[in-house]
Formats: C-alpha cells, structure tokens, sequence
C-alpha cells in the first residue's frame, strides 16, 4: 500500500494498493509421527476411546483440505511426515480429497525420535517451490510438531525463502521432563528464518479438539493476503458476547508465551 500525492476530504491522507495476482496454492503437510503424537486428546472416536493428537490432526487436515478446495479448486496438496528427518507420504500434488483422504490413513507414528532436523524439509520444499513458481503458483508447508522437549533444528541460508512456512505446535504443559517454551522458540526461529510470506504459528498444550480445530481454520489464509499473525483477532471469543456474570472460568491456551 503506497500513500497518493494529496489529501483526501477532510485533510485525511490518501492511499492506493496495487494490484496484485493471487497465486494458487501448493500446499505441503508435515506432520509430526514421534510418539508423542499418540498423546490422547480430550475427546472420544467414535468408538467411545481417546482420540490421539495424530487422529485429530488428521481430521482437522481433512477439514482444511475440504475448506479450502470450496473457496478455490485449484489449490493442490501433497503429505509428508516427520520422524527424525522428514519422509513423503505422497509426493505428487493433488487437488483430490481422496487423495489427501488416502495419504492420511498410511500416517501412523514410529517410536520416539528425538529432536527433528527440518533441514532436509527446507530443502524439498525450496526444489519444490521452484517448481510451483515455474506454474505461477506458490508454495506453502504446513508442520505440525507435537514433541514438547525435543527442539527442532535446521541449517539453513538466512537469505533464500521461497516458500512460506506455518507451524501448528501441540505440546504438554510445561514440566520438569520437558520444554515446551523452548521448543516454540525455536520454531518461532525456524518460520522468520525461512518464510517468504507472512507465516503463522499456533500452539496448545490443552489438549481441546476444538482449539486445533480453530488453528486449523486460521490457517485457511492465502500467505499474499495475510495481517501480521499479532492483528489477528477470529474467531471471536463466544466469551466476549457475554456479560461478565455468566462468564464460565476456562482457558483455551496454557503458559508457553508467544513473545
């Protein structure tokens, strides 16, 4: 957005922004397969037992996939996941929900695997991008990090993003066996290093469904028409609907701070 020469009415300064071509979207999952991915959400299958962080990450990819091909068909999207270094599910890009349905059931979580080197992830998604540029579309990879004392790590050239980067931690609360606040932080490090784009990062160590859910839907935003992640203010809190009386003790987010 660029400030026009003159004054609008009222003295107020004008602005114009210019137009710009948003591109479709290629969109590269990464998804967390340590053990710690089996912790159990609050929340019952529909066979009345536990769902794990991976079956709700699972859906909630699912949920995406379909909401986000009902606002542009054209977006496409391929599966990897995440051990030690990461692994293809399915490699080729595709704009088919059963497609994405498919990768996801050959998803399942290996043994524990210690701190993950996103290095080799960076360098697939950067050959990639360069392949989606070459179809006027972008690149975008999605982690999903469930490890709440294993810091990722990563080499990395600070100068060459060519694609964006959003990460959705889901973590234990904060105890002696582990660290989550350090683990945030450098994935905080990891998304500035390489973004090209404005990136986004949620966390939660509630263990609520529905807050992976919302993260999720958050992501929905293409990366060319993003606010910085802080401006953020949807969904609405329900609890600000209401007056202060009927308002219900309860916390959607545990301490790991974002600054």
């Amino acid at each position: 957005m660029e400030e026009v020469d003159g004054e609008g009415s009222g003295g107020s300064i004008r602005y114009t922004l210019k137009p710009t071509r948003i591109s479709n979207e290629d969109i590269l999952f990464c998804i967390d397969a340590d053990a710690e991915s089996l912790v159990e959400m609050k929340a019952t299958g529909p066979n009345g037992r536990p769902l794990t962080r991976l079956e709700s990450v699972k859906q909630a990819i699912l949920l995406f996939v379909n909401a986000k091909l009902s606002i542009n068909p054209d977006h496409r999207f391929a599966f990897s996941f995440l051990a030690k270094s990461p692994s293809w599910l399915k490699k080729d890009f595709s704009s088919e929900v059963e497609f994405a349905n498919h990768a996801l059931q050959l998803l399942s979580a290996t043994s524990s695997c210690g701190p993950a080197d996103l290095t080799n992830l960076f360098r697939v998604a950067a050959h990639e991008a360069k392949k989606s540029r070459a179809q006027n579309r972008i690149l975008r990879v999605i982690l999903i990090y469930c490890r709440s004392s294993a810091k990722p790590q990563h080499q990395w050239p600070v100068n060459q993003k060519l694609f964006t980067l959003d990460v959705i931690y889901l973590h234990d609360k904060p105890g002696p066996d582990n660290c989550p606040q350090d683990v945030y932080d450098a994935l905080v490090d990891a998304l500035e290093h390489v973004t090209e784009y404005k990136g986004y990062i949620h966390e939660s160590g509630t263990g609520l469904v529905r807050v992976l859910f919302r993260h999720m839907c958050m992501l929905l935003a293409h990366p060319q028409q993003r606010c910085q992640q802080e401006y953020l203010d949807i969904p609405k809190p329900l609890t600000k609907k209401l007056p202060a009386s009927d308002l219900i003790p309860g916390e959607d987010n545990i301490p790991v701070s974002s600054q």
